[in-house]
């Protein structure tokens, strides 16, 4: 095997795991939300919302750290954090103390990535880095797969602490060939990253998501839902006002002058809202509605993520052939038409293989289809010494979109009046095929990219001086 297909599958595997906790604690909600039954639902949303929004705020500090004092090293160190994190949170004895762990768990995660597609992009000619980054991401659609099945084997078998468990049997093995076959590579002249901007971020995000979660509990009116509102509007400008002054910020604003990576990002974003509210929303519905357990559940969910695993790695080739658009926006409108057949065909009555296995089948396809595009997209025009940047980037604008998007679900799921609980899901389907369509949009003006190659630039960044 060529040594550069060992590197991919060598930290894919690693990566693996901090994707396989997207959908395994998906499908563990309901069992996790038995355990703390005085939590409330908005409150339980945090072990998924805490995670995302660490994970967004840390990626592109994290990538600058990994730049500086080498991607091995802190590939490594990502790796033990993410497990040490895994422990605390199969350990937890209260909703505070699993959010806390996830928290820990994000920061690990978000060690793991940049590291990662730094170690791999450089291994690859230009002509086969669209394959190699959508197969990349794929390990995120395989571990979206494999986690609704194996996260209801686990929750059956053992209970939710053992999806967290779990990740030792799957990093601890990963850590041996790694040592052997990862070569470390580093900028030590990158700066140090910006922990003010990223706190900007992380703390304007949380009270954004703070603000939409408790409004129908709080009382959108109340001082307490319209100060968490007033301080992200506050904060996400003067976190933007920083990134265009401070040396290393979290967001490289000149990177957004690179039309294929400004597009690339907003098109992630609105795909992320609907993506991360449909993976809660139909556990939630066929746990709570169609009273499916949560071993059924999982493996009538995992058709969707396994077209995802299947649609990718063709998204990535085709992108390499034809362009990014080509696939983006079909992606978007597949995912969008799977949503809206969600909406319109489920009932109170369960029809799994006539209404719900098409829908998520559709949805899954435009999964890995969109992914795959805007993933390379965002990366392609842009030089070497910002792949990880750059990358980090894309990922923190995807975080971004799934708080939201778990946020928005939280709130037009979450207590409606009695009889109403279906209409409640039609709707939230409804404004998740809207997310579908936009993305589809987004991606029309992706216009033709271009992957450069190593130490050439993009035009818009002919005059910029690389900062990592």
């Amino acid at each position: 095997m060529a040594r550069r297909w060992q590197v991919l599958l060598v930290t894919s595997v690693a990566v693996f795991m901090s994707f396989l906790d997207v959908t395994i604690v998906n499908i563990a909600f309901p069992d996790i939300r038995s355990s703390f039954a005085d939590a409330s639902l908005s409150q339980l949303s945090w072990i998924l919302n805490a995670y995302a929004i660490v994970f967004a705020a840390a990626l592109v500090p994290a990538g600058r750290i990994a730049d500086r004092i080498g991607r091995r090293r802190f590939f490594f160190l990502g790796v033990l954090v993410f497990l040490g994190a895994s422990v605390i949170c199969g350990a937890a004895n209260s909703a505070d103390a699993l959010i806390a762990g996830r928290a820990v768990q994000a920061l690990g995660g978000a060690m793991l990535v940049p590291a990662s597609l730094g170690l791999i992009l450089p291994e690859f000619p230009l002509e086969k880095r669209a394959t190699a980054t959508a197969l990349w991401g794929a390990t995120g659609a395989v571990a979206a797969a494999a986690g609704p099945s194996l996260g209801g084997v686990l929750v059956e078998w053992q209970g939710w602490r053992s999806v967290f468990f779990v990740n030792l049997a799957i990093g601890l093995p990963t850590l041996i060939p790694a040592r052997r076959i990862l070569r470390e590579s580093r900028e030590p002249d990158a700066l140090l990253p910006d922990a003010l901007g990223a706190a900007l971020l992380a703390v304007g995000v949380a009270a954004l998501a703070l603000g939409i979660v408790k409004g129908p509990d709080w009382g959108w009116t109340s001082g307490r839902v319209l100060g968490s509102l007033a301080a992200s509007i506050a904060l996400l400008p003067l976190f933007v006002w920083r990134s265009g002054r401070h040396r290393a910020p979290v967001f490289e604003l000149e990177l957004f002058r690179v039309r294929s990576f400004s597009v690339a990002n907003a098109g992630s974003f609105v795909f992320a809202l609907g993506f991360y509210a449909l993976l809660l929303c139909n556990v939630l519905f066929l746990t709570g509605v169609w009273h499916y357990s949560i071993l059924r559940a999982g493996v009538a969910v995992t058709p969707g993520p396994l077209m995802a695993a299947v649609s990718a790695p063709i998204g990535g080739r085709l992108s390499d052939r034809f362009g990014q658009r080509v696939v983006a926006v079909p992606g978007g409108l597949i995912f969008g038409a799977g949503a809206l057949l969600f909406a319109l065909e489920i009932s109170g009555s369960r029809s799994y293989a006539a209404d719900f296995l098409p829908a998520t089948l559709l949805t899954g396809t435009g999964v890995g289809l969109t992914f795959a595009a805007f993933g390379s997209a965002a990366v392609a025009e842009l030089p070497r010494a910002r792949y990880s940047t750059g990358g980090a980037i894309n990922n923190c604008f995807r975080q971004i979109g799934a708080v939201l998007g778990i946020s928005a679900l939280i709130v037009v799921i979450g207590s409606p009046p009695a009889g109403r609980v279906l209409h409640a899901y039609h709707q939230a389907w409804a404004l998740i095929a809207l997310t579908g369509a936009v993305t589809g949009l987004t991606g029309l003006a992706l216009g033709r990219v271009r992957a450069r190659h190593a130490g050439e630039e993009s035009p818009a960044l002919a005059l910029q001086e690389p900062t990592a």
